[in-house]
């Protein structure tokens, strides 16, 4: 199934790794190192450039949204039905 991330991004939830809170997690430095590499490379994209709220890792790129953590996961667990 596929999951909205806001503006015109749908991922299917097949590659999703994590679905992560940008406040709560780039409080670690090595999450800051991650994400910073990650953008170096050029595997980050960004779905909009409001206020980042979530940042979603998958297989191939990490996707950063303007979508809390909770509604992406309800959105998730209800494309599964």
């Amino acid at each position: 199934m596929y999951i909205h991330l806001g503006e015109n991004t749908v991922i299917t939830d097949k590659n999703i790794i994590g679905i992560f809170d940008m406040d709560t997690s780039t409080v670690n430095k090595a999450t800051r190192d991650y994400l910073k590499n990650a953008e170096l490379k050029g595997r980050i994209e960004y779905v909009n450039y409001e206020l980042p709220k979530s940042f979603i890792v998958t297989d191939t790129k990490i996707y950063v949204s303007p979508i809390n953590t909770s509604t992406l996961n309800k959105r998730s667990k209800s494309s599964k039905f």
